[in-house]
């Protein structure tokens, strides 16, 4: 009886290392790895069509979604549409070179951005809000919860009009404004 509680006791113990809370915010680390390489595939797009279009970015007079703006990428640009839903999200990527303008993607993108805004965010994790942020605001989830939650509450990444990107904690150590002609356009609740 003994050593049978004993192999209970060690094997309820192997459990909870390996399903813990460690493992899980390792899953969602490399989560968010993951998705700066989707990011910076998306970016390979951008820089191609921006070099068609005399350094702008997609614009699309109108558009309430990044998805709708960003679909003018497919399929000239890219047929790659998974690389448009976060691996730490719960969204369901469109089938390739398929049109994403109904479909849900992962992405907020700062619609307005030339290529010679380098040092601009251009596109980021899904954020809480589509207002301008300072420094110290909220610009992720920090519960986990709805809106701006791709990574849970490890923050989200940001890539820049120079194709660098960069992983944050919930608050912004700087500020995101919002330049005259530049929208930002969160992905759909849908």
């Amino acid at each position: 009886m003994i050593e049978l509680l004993a192999v209970a006791a060690i094997l309820l113990l192997v459990f909870v290392l390996y399903w813990g809370p460690s493992t899980s915010r390792n899953r969602e680390r490399e989560a968010q790895k993951d998705c700066q390489t989707h990011l910076q595939k998306i970016y390979m797009a951008m820089e191609i069509y921006a070099n068609d279009h005399a350094g702008s970015f997609p614009v699309l007079t109108g558009a309430v979604t990044s998805a709708e703006a960003l679909d003018a990428l497919v399929p000239r640009y890219t047929v790659d549409t998974a690389v448009f839903v976060c691996p730490g999200s719960k969204d369901t990527p469109p089938s390739a070179g398929e049109s994403f303008r109904q479909h849900k993607i992962s992405y907020a993108y700062y619609m307005g951005r030339r290529a010679a805004d380098s040092q601009q965010v251009l596109m980021s994790d899904r954020q809480v809000d589509t207002r301008a942020k300072a420094a110290g605001d909220f610009v992720f989830s920090n519960t986990g919860k709805p809106p701006g939650n791709n990574h849970d509450k490890l923050g989200g990444n940001l890539l820049f009009c120079d194709g660098r990107t960069e992983a944050t904690p919930p608050r912004l150590p700087f500020s995101l404004i919002l330049t005259q002609g530049v929208v930002l356009l969160n992905p759909s609740a849908k």
